[in-house]
């Protein structure tokens, strides 16, 4: 679905992506790790075109894509749920899935009942404002409203922040069904391992905005992971 060769980065003068190639496959779940500030955040928005790449090519969904703005690749089906979540906090839970719209044609302007069956709370909390959710509320919303969007990639950047931990078990529970489902490929950006370690089929490990870990799941020893993750 994705397959991103030498990508490079800047911020003015500042290199920080130096060459990133990497893939990520349909119902499999590719992990992106590495310390604070090695560039995996960096790595989502040049994916998902919130800051663009300075070199390399991106191909998605089979087509090269040039460099182009966050709403077009959210229309060809890129859904990122950034770190911190983003929602909008003076809108209402129903308001913020409704956000999720621009992204499809008007007929199919609603609220799916597999988003409720997936995020229940959501359900109850229809007309309370964003702000005032938990912050585990608020990544199932910011989730919930990316999958509104029907994407064929789902880019999740640091989803345990925060959260308590019966929530990070049922954002486990959602990332295990979406990949089952088979009809999309998503990218995780984690710093929990063992919630990384579990979901993975797919590691990608950055330092200094390089790879220097990549392979499937089983083909990567445990300890060489746990090394390359670590201060």
């Amino acid at each position: 679905m994705l397959d991103l060769k030498d990508i490079t980065l800047h911020y003015g003068r500042s290199r920080i992506l130096n060459g990133i190639s990497m893939q990520a496959d349909l119902g499999e779940v590719t992990c992106v790790m590495g310390c604070n500030g090695v560039g995996k955040t960096s790595l989502m928005k040049a994916v998902t075109g919130t800051h663009p790449r300075s070199g390399g090519t991106m191909t998605f969904d089979g087509q090269e894509i040039g460099v182009v703005p966050a709403h077009q690749l959210a229309r060809a089906g890129i859904a990122y749920v950034p770190q911190g979540r983003d929602i909008f906090p003076l809108l209402t839970v129903k308001e913020n899935l409704e956000t999720g719209f621009a992204c499809l044609p008007k007929e199919e302007h609603f609220i799916p009942d597999h988003i409720y069956e997936l995020f229940p709370i959501l359900k109850d909390f229809l007309a309370r404002r964003g702000g005032d959710l938990s912050g585990g509320q608020q990544q199932q919303l910011a989730i919930a409203r990316a999958l509104i969007t029907k994407p064929k990639l789902l880019v999740l950047d640091e989803p345990t922040e925060g959260i308590q931990p019966n929530i990070i078990k049922q954002i486990g529970e959602v990332i295990k069904l979406l990949r089952t489902q088979g009809d999309m490929a998503i990218i995780l950006v984690e710093q929990f391992f063992d919630f990384a370690y579990e979901l993975a089929d797919r590691f990608v490990v950055l330092r200094r905005g390089e790879v220097v870990l990549e392979g499937r799941k089983g083909a990567v020893e445990r300890d060489a992971l746990l090394e390359g993750v670590s201060v």
